[in-house]
């Protein structure tokens, strides 16, 4: 089995879920090295997880001779820079979402590390959360049948650093920060093979006196006609909601991640401590969470990660995904500037997908459309001709 070293790039908050996770997941991969652009947070997030050195040098740090992975967890607009050095020093590179701050940049990426022939990782966690994934293999094995519409939801108070309120840095607002998630998500349960066709979407700057939106909601329409439906706020009081439904032709799921876990728990604020990121208040009702690296999906993408790397195999999340998600996005954004259908402006790798619809049950030469039990036991079915149009309700069994 192998071990791992890693380069750590930032010392945010994602750094240190990402770290957690890493020391842990698999017993054996440990960061290395951290850099930070600040001496005093990189010299205190080596000693709070014992790594061994930091520096605030970014080309010494992907550079460092006893690191054979990258992790970029930087704001946005520093990660096409240090993906470009990971991939001309030949190290596998993880990114943690987005890959881009627009397709044009995330093409660029994606780029640069297929011609260097490295291991490439797309670190979108929610997609990973063990509620997801069992979701997703349930859809796959047809529990629901053809999926017809997906909806994810993620809001929160909004973000905890300042560069994700710069729309220069950051490259937009709630739907990159919040909106990537949705899109991934509403692509595993739709299949990745679905092409995303086009997008009509609405965002507002409704409270916060920033450039970007810190509203929006979009529809993302799919070659298959199943729709994905995404809504995210910066804005939402009470914590982090995280929700996802999908519905299909044979069945419904339901997965709420963050605040309706069945932990909950009743605080008059006598005691202090961290519940959950996000987490508005320590009295009253709370709902903490028990382990947030794993809830959060961290544990089984960084396990997906390396035992992906280690077999020469493709992550599930990789840089073309990531890549998907940017064209999505920009595709929102013109939607919302033009308040019409806009296209998804993309290089499509996934082939084609069929149209939802197949055989229906007949009846008499009629079409079944319904099938329904009465309150009395008799069985009710709605009939059409497809022939004349014309509609029947038909009882067939007393």
């Amino acid at each position: 089995m192998d071990a791992h070293r890693i380069t750590m790039l930032g010392t945010g908050l994602i750094s240190d879920f990402y770290t957690h996770s890493l020391h842990g997941q698999r017993g054996r991969d440990r960061v290395q090295v951290v850099y930070s652009r600040s001496q005093e947070r990189g010299r205190a997030f080596s000693e709070r997880w014992s790594i061994p050195e930091w520096s605030t040098s970014l080309e010494d740090a992907v550079a460092h001779p006893d690191t054979d992975v990258v992790v970029v967890a930087l704001p946005n607009d520093m990660h096409e820079r240090a993906i470009a050095l990971a991939a001309r020093a030949g190290k596998a590179v993880l990114c943690t979402k987005p890959l881009g701050r627009n397709a044009a940049e995330a093409a660029r990426i994606l780029k640069s590390v297929q011609d260097a022939g490295v291991f490439a990782g797309y670190l979108e966690d929610l997609v990973y959360t063990p509620k997801t994934g069992k979701a997703v293999q349930s859809v796959r094995d047809g529990a629901v049948g053809d999926v017809l519409w997906v909806r994810s939801r993620e809001s929160h108070p909004g973000p905890h650093s300042a560069w994700f309120w710069d729309i220069e840095k950051a490259g937009g607002g709630a739907v990159v920060d919040l909106g990537c998630h949705c899109i991934e998500i509403i692509r595993s349960f739709v299949g990745k093979g679905n092409r995303p066709v086009e997008v009509m979407a609405w965002t507002d700057t409704m409270v916060h006196p920033i450039d970007a939106e810190d509203h929006a909601i979009a529809l993302i329409k799919f070659e298959s006609g199943a729709v994905g439906q995404l809504e995210v706020s910066w804005a939402f009081r009470g914590g982090m909601d995280l929700r996802d439904e999908v519905a299909g032709t044979e069945g419904t799921i339901w997965l709420n991640h963050f605040l309706r876990t069945g932990f909950e728990m009743f605080t008059t604020g006598a005691g202090k401590g961290y519940l959950a990121e996000k987490a508005e208040s320590d009295s009253g009702w709370l709902f903490p969470v028990g382990d947030e690296v794993s809830e959060l999906g961290y544990n089984d993408m960084f396990t997906d990660m390396f035992d992906s790397m280690d077999a020469g195999a493709d992550p599930r999340e990789t840089f073309y995904d990531g890549y998907v998600v940017n064209a999505i996005i920009d595709a929102i954004y013109r939607s919302a500037r033009d308040r019409v259908w806009a296209p998804i402006e993309l290089e499509w790798r996934g082939g084609s997908t069929d149209r939802i619809g197949g055989a229906h049950a007949t009846v008499d030469g009629k079409t079944v459309i319904k099938t329904e039990v009465l309150p009395d036991g008799r069985t009710k079915l709605i009939l059409k001709d497809l022939a004349t149009g014309e509609l029947e309700d038909r009882i067939v069994s007393a």
